[in-house]
């Protein structure tokens, strides 16, 4: 059994259609959405939208109990100008910025933002790395 993966990655938010609306602005396109759930396919794994309430109850917390994370999502891009790209699209959708794109100490180049309730994320180049036309990292 191999347990060296992730299959679904699930954000818990207080007002769902707000954050699909959020997403979809910046061009996620939805594969399932009822009351509670959005669910997004990213070829091979899954990304959920899940309401922080049912999520909590799942989990046996309250919604006070599951705090924010310190966890950050990472989206990779094979050139420094689709970091830019990207970045920009993320604040025009309203996304709020953290760290403007810049060149980091490991060699790579990196910026961060948050989504409209806090979740952060890193759009980066990593030099180290080769993706392919999808996107996945390859090496």
């Amino acid at each position: 059994m191999n347990t060296n993966r992730i299959s679904l990655i699930t954000l818990a938010v207080k007002n769902l259609q707000a954050q699909a609306d959020f997403y979809a602005a910046l061009g996620w396109r939805q594969e399932f959405q009822s009351e509670h759930v959005v669910f997004y396919d990213l070829g091979g794994q899954k990304f959920g939208l899940y309401v922080i309430d049912m999520l909590a109850n799942d989990l046996n917390k309250t919604p006070d109990q599951m705090g924010t994370g310190a966890q950050t999502l990472t989206v990779n891009f094979a050139s420094k100008g689709d970091v830019d790209a990207a970045y920009d699209a993320a604040l025009a959708a309203g996304g709020t910025a953290l760290k403007r794109p810049d060149d980091i100490f490991w060699g790579g180049y990196t910026g961060s933002w948050a989504d409209p309730e806090g979740h952060v994320w890193e759009y980066a180049w990593n030099p180290y790395w080769t993706l392919d036309a999808e996107g996945r990292i390859t090496s």
